[in-house]
């Protein structure tokens, strides 16, 4: 069967089947591989960022590039409770992109590093013909037995989510739609360009004990919530209504006539937290977390609003 007929997941199974792991160690299909590691765990991950996919050089400063490649690694490692250790990056760039761009990413990428305490280990440089290619892999670490997957939500769990969805997706909308750059649309874009890891929020669940399965947020919760399902082999019920989303957000899709449910759900590189865990979790710790759901026997994604079911095609961003 060729790729296209398989789809992205269906390449990644593939891939997967071709490469078992060995026991006490965890590969292909959550936010990191873990290794063991004496008295903790390794945790591993890699992301790759390419030019008019990812980002568009004529609408993103290289410092924003920087800053949104060492971020989204950074936000792997937040999805499974752990502590971030040190990235390396490699990188394709076409003669234009060679001296002062170059120059100005690594100051972003350098930004975002300091922040959170995080060093350049290594990497590769090498020419591209025509587009910048970016791929940093990130190496974090987690008390042992503690990381937190995809696989461990039980049904009657309720599902949260660390902060607002959408602005991300809207931001990109905005860039691509040309609307006029007001003071809630830059709020939006700059929400696309900078994306903030959940690492503190992440070490905070991780030590609640209470989260059953957690990932990032970074193909919208159409799909990432898919995966939770899939792998802890349960359904899910979202309250559409009570999906936590920014005034600017709000604001700018009625404004021009958006979706604002779709962008919210299918749109992707939100880069929050979304987990499981026991009912009043929002009143118990020292972030905010709203609760958007339940978890319920089955494979369904049902969608409500004011508790009544809606029919919707939300699916979240496709890769290919």
């Amino acid at each position: 069967m060729v790729m296209s007929q398989r789809g992205e997941f269906g390449f990644i199974d593939y891939i997967k089947a071709n490469f078992p792991v060995q026991e006490g160690t965890i590969g292909i299909g959550d936010d990191c591989a873990v290794m063991p590691a004496g008295e903790g765990e390794l945790l591993f991950s890699t992301d790759l960022l390419m030019e008019g996919v990812h980002f568009l050089r004529n609408e993103s400063s290289p410092e924003d590039v920087g800053w949104k490649a060492a971020a989204v690694n950074l936000s792997d490692i937040a999805a499974m409770g752990g502590t971030p250790v040190a990235t390396f990056l490699s990188i394709a760039l076409p003669k234009d992109a060679q001296g002062e761009w170059a120059e100005r990413f690594i100051d972003g990428y350098t930004q975002i590093s300091r922040k959170y305490d995080v060093p350049l280990l290594g990497g590769d440089t090498t020419s591209s013909l025509r587009d910048i290619a970016v791929n940093v892999g990130v190496l974090g670490r987690c008390p042992k037995g503690k990381r937190l997957m995809r696989s461990g939500a039980k049904v009657g769990e309720t599902i949260y989510v660390t902060g607002p969805l959408g602005d991300s997706a809207a931001g990109l909308q905005a860039i691509l739609k040309g609307i006029e750059r007001t003071e809630e649309v830059t709020r939006l874009i700059e929400r696309h360009k900078r994306p903030v890891p959940q690492i503190d929020a992440g070490k905070i669940l991780i030590e609640s004990g209470k989260v059953g399965a957690m990932m990032d947020i970074s193909d919208g919760i159409a799909s990432d919530l898919r995966h939770i399902m899939k792998a802890s082999e349960l359904g899910a019920v979202i309250a559409l209504d009570r999906l936590p989303c920014s005034p600017e957000l709000v604001s700018v899709c009625a404004e021009h006539g958006w979706d604002r449910y779709e962008i919210a759900t299918s749109g992707g590189e939100d880069f929050e937290l979304l987990f499981t865990g026991p009912e009043g979790m929002e009143n118990e710790l020292d972030i905010n977390v709203y609760p958007i759901g339940k978890t319920v026997q089955g494979n369904d994604l049902i969608w409500t609003v004011n508790g009544r079911t809606v029919n919707s095609d939300y699916i979240g961003y496709k890769h290919f």
